[in-house]
């Protein structure tokens, strides 16, 4: 699909499960209409009735009703392709398990691997479901096409918010109607709070960590590993590391510092951007800070720039979060708690998180091998585009480049990375 674009559609019948929030999903059945295939489209909320496609299929059961439900829908609809977003959704675990055995294709969209502008699209699954290969050796002797140029997406903040807003009051207004669908978070209008919460956070952190970055790129430059945080519900925590949530990591994370860093350098702490109106870790790090005697060794932060975090960096400690492919683009040492695509010999410390504290500057990334696998996973699992943002693609109601155009410019990443069982992947 990634390659060959919706033509690979023509004939089909495919079946829409639920998508982002937003219309990209009623835009995507009008780009694969048009290239000749049949669509049909599963409704579990109104927030997923509002932009569904004329037409669409509501589901108003529970989750012991529905594999029955889609097993009867597949057969009548004979579906050739399913298709959704996010794979660790409850009902969506038990729909890509019956399309599994059913020999249906199953392609499943998630945020980008590699961003801003690109969102992900893979065959089977995502993340620790994925099937990218996993042995060096396999990227070392698969050749690497030359990637042309990503066109630039631009902030899709608002149009993000503005989508969840009318998604949220649409499932609040007809909750009747779908009264036993539970969503993985709130549909209520309160929902709305975090987004507000989030919005005067900003600000207040913007004033609170502003001499934050003086000091990241002065005193403690090449002294701090840097500790990104993901969102508190990401499924990447939830389903796919051995953390039981966010705050497990910080604490497994710090205990390992004190314990075995270097008394000489720092724990740097970011906070995830998307998660600011949800969560503030503050008064949780600053208790292990004095459990674990790492006063004034510890720097928990929001909103700083993220390339420049990096290049004064010693390395990254991530649980499985995508923004690990950025350090490895700055050449950094990065420990992978768990279940990351790019986790291998030659891109990721393999050794444990103990050792890695003093073992970090021996286990710089291989630039051949990043190289070929970042072009891979583009070629393979990455369309040029935005879920709530569209570009202005000719012919195109959804605005993704297709056609192994979607990439960043080779010659980019190249420079980028100077420092130091193959399964099929398209469908």
């Amino acid at each position: 699909m990634i390659n060959k674009g919706p033509s690979v559609f023509k004939g089909k019948n495919v079946l829409l499960l639920q998508g982002p929030m937003g219309p990209f999903f009623r835009r995507l059945a009008r780009d694969l209409e048009w290239a000749g295939a049949k669509v049909c489209k599963v409704d579990f909320c109104g927030g997923d009735w509002l932009f569904s496609p004329v037409g669409s299929i509501p589901y108003r059961g529970g989750i012991e009703e529905w594999p029955e439900f889609f097993r009867q829908l597949v057969r009548e609809r004979q579906i050739d392709v399913v298709l959704l977003f996010g794979d660790c959704r409850p009902l969506h675990r038990l729909a890509h398990e019956i399309a599994h055995w059913n020999g249906l294709e199953i392609g499943v969209f998630e945020e980008g691997y590699v961003r801003p502008d690109f969102i992900t699209l893979e065959r089977h699954g995502v993340n620790g479901f994925s099937l990218l290969p996993r042995s060096p050796i396999y990227y070392l002797q698969t050749s690497a096409p030359v990637i042309p140029a990503a066109r630039p997406v631009g902030g899709s903040f608002w149009y993000a918010a503005g989508w969840a807003t009318l998604y949220y009051l649409a499932s609040a207004v007809m909750y009747p109607w779908f009264r036993h669908y539970q969503h993985h978070r709130s549909l209520s209008p309160l929902e709305a709070i975090p987004w507000v919460r989030s919005l005067w956070r900003k600000m207040a952190c913007a004033l609170k960590d502003r001499s934050a970055l003086s000091r990241l790129t002065t005193d403690w430059s090449k002294k701090y590993f840097l500790v990104p945080l993901q969102v508190h519900n990401d499924a990447q925590v939830r389903v796919h590391s051995r953390f039981d949530s966010v705050e497990d990591f910080i604490r497994q994370v710090m205990e390992s510092f004190a314990r075995h860093a270097p008394d000489n350098t720092y724990l740097v702490i970011k906070h995830h951007p998307m998660d600011r109106g949800y969560h503030d870790y503050s008064t949780f790090i600053n208790r292990l800070c004095g459990e674990f005697g790492v006063q004034g060794r510890v720097m928990y932060l929001h909103d700083q720039h993220l390339p420049t975090l990096l290049d004064h960096s010693l390395g990254m400690v991530v649980a499985n979060s995508t923004v690990g492919l950025s350090a490895l683009d700055h050449g950094l040492p990065v420990k992978a708690c768990k279940s990351a695509v790019y986790d291998m010999e030659g891109l990721t410390y393999q050794g444990e998180l103990e050792d890695f504290w003093r073992d970090a500057h021996n286990v710089l990334p291989n630039p051949e091998l990043l190289m070929r696998f970042r072009r891979y996973l583009i070629r393979h699992t990455q369309l040029n585009g935005n879920f709530y943002k569209r570009l202005d693609i000719p012919g195109s109601s959804v605005g993704l480049v297709w056609g192994g155009n979607a990439a960043v410019d080779a010659n980019v990443l190249d420079l980028k990375s100077k420092a130091g069982s193959g399964a099929k992947q398209n469908i």
